[in-house]
């Protein structure tokens, strides 16, 4: 016995066996519906003509194709829509839309760099300081400074000395001077002391002018000294700054 099913409903029951005979028997209970048009299955194995059924088939309906050309339809309708290049609105396997995700990365991008640079900033700080408080070190290979700076002292000790004799010259021909008018006539002075006595106040006061006279010499030779050191002074100073320089 034969039981056919269509769509899993039970649509035949015989005790014909062959294919053939079958399909005709299900023709004729369907109208409008021939043979050619439907064929039998068994165990997911297609039955032919003279094939021997018992137990349960199944009944299959033919489906009639195209003529064809649909994908050649589609190719031409696709090279007329136009193709979007955004596609920051499109999702990852994640959900995530791509829009996010590269905004994400731009964000990391500039923390990274802004890092970056904070070192950089530091690390400038970092030397300028350790520049500021290091020793500098000066290396001077100049021959021709080398050859004047030493001249320049040998003038500078010439000219000290030269000063110091033209000093020393100076106060012994002010003193030589002073001796001299001291011991020029030391007679009339005595017979001055001596008639002093009995001598009007005006004689008195030209004494005492002429002793006030030699008085003033020193405090003249001390200005020459004072203007000699002076010099000396200024000499050296001007040798210090040239040597610095």
């Amino acid at each position: 016995m034969a039981l056919i099913y269509l769509n899993k409903e039970l649509i035949l029951q015989t005790d014909e066996e062959k294919c053939c005979a079958i399909k005709h028997l299900i023709s004729q209970q369907f109208e409008n519906l021939l043979p050619s048009e439907i064929y039998l299955e068994q165990n997911g194995r297609r039955l032919m003509q003279g094939d021997i059924i018992s137990g349960v088939a199944h009944c299959r309906l033919r489906i009639f194709g195209g003529k064809g050309g649909f994908g050649s339809m589609l190719r031409a309708i696709g090279a007329q829509i136009e193709k979007t290049t955004n596609r920051e609105a499109c999702r990852d396997l994640s959900g995530r839309r791509l829009r996010d995700i590269n905004e994400e990365k731009r964000v990391k991008a500039v923390l990274e760099k802004m890092g970056d640079l904070e070192r950089e900033s530091q690390e400038r700080k970092k030397r300028k300081i350790e520049k500021l408080l290091s020793v500098p070190k000066h290396d001077f290979k100049d021959v021709e400074y080398e050859e004047a700076r030493a001249k320049l002292a040998d003038k500078v000790n010439s000219a000290v000395e030269e000063g110091l004799k033209n000093s020393i010259d100076s106060k012994a021909s002010c003193s030589g001077a002073s001796l001299k008018r001291k011991t020029a006539n030391p007679i009339l002075g005595a017979k001055k002391k001596k008639t002093a006595l009995w001598i009007d106040d005006d004689v008195l006061d030209s004494d005492e002018s002429a002793s006030e006279e030699s008085s003033d010499e020193s405090p003249v030779q001390e200005k020459i000294l004072e203007n000699s050191e002076s010099a000396l002074k200024a000499v050296q100073q001007n040798t210090e700054s040239n040597l610095n320089v």
